[in-house]
């Protein structure tokens, strides 16, 4: 297993979760109010820039949204190119399949703002943070190329020639 992914896979797992964390303050204050429906734009200056400190979290928030987006691709794509096991290409795969699906919902929260477009946003981005969790974890309980064997053989007092 090569150290990279795994670490590729942390850092994109870590970033998902502190997206989610962001999410939930930007609902919480009713950042997405801000752009009054009017999804991708918001209010400022030609609807691009943020206004005041509630459009700024709402820019926010969708910037480290697109970036860990990348993440998540990126990471698949090293799943499926690398020498990774069937159960963690999968798992990325869930989550690049559940990402288009995310991101239309939470364009949804800024049109119809409301319970189930807030629960249905955040279901969506649960189901892509256990995938990541789970293909994270996988990665790190594999094998890596050449350095676990001999480390574990050390630890026993064999050989592992």
């Amino acid at each position: 297993m090569d150290l990279r992914f795994r670490h590729l896979a942390a850092v994109t797992t870590g970033l998902t979760a502190a997206l989610i964390l962001l999410g939930v303050y930007t609902g919480a204050i009713g950042a997405g109010l801000t752009c009054a429906g009017r999804w991708p734009l918001c209010d400022g200056w030609l609807g691009l820039f943020p206004a005041d400190w509630a459009s700024f979290v709402e820019w926010f928030h969708r910037l480290v949204a697109m970036v860990t987006g990348f993440c998540i691709l990126g990471t698949t794509y090293a799943a499926w190119r690398g020498d990774h096991g069937r159960r963690i290409r999968r798992a990325t795969a869930v989550a690049t399949v559940a990402l288009p699906l995310q991101i239309l919902l939470g364009a949804n929260t800024i049109v119809n703002f409301g319970a189930v477009a807030q629960v249905l946003h955040h279901a969506a981005a649960l189901i892509i943070l256990m995938a990541l969790v789970a293909a994270t974890a996988w990665a790190y309980d594999e094998p890596r190329a050449g350095g676990d064997v001999a480390e574990s053989g050390a630890a026993t007092g064999t050989r592992a020639d």
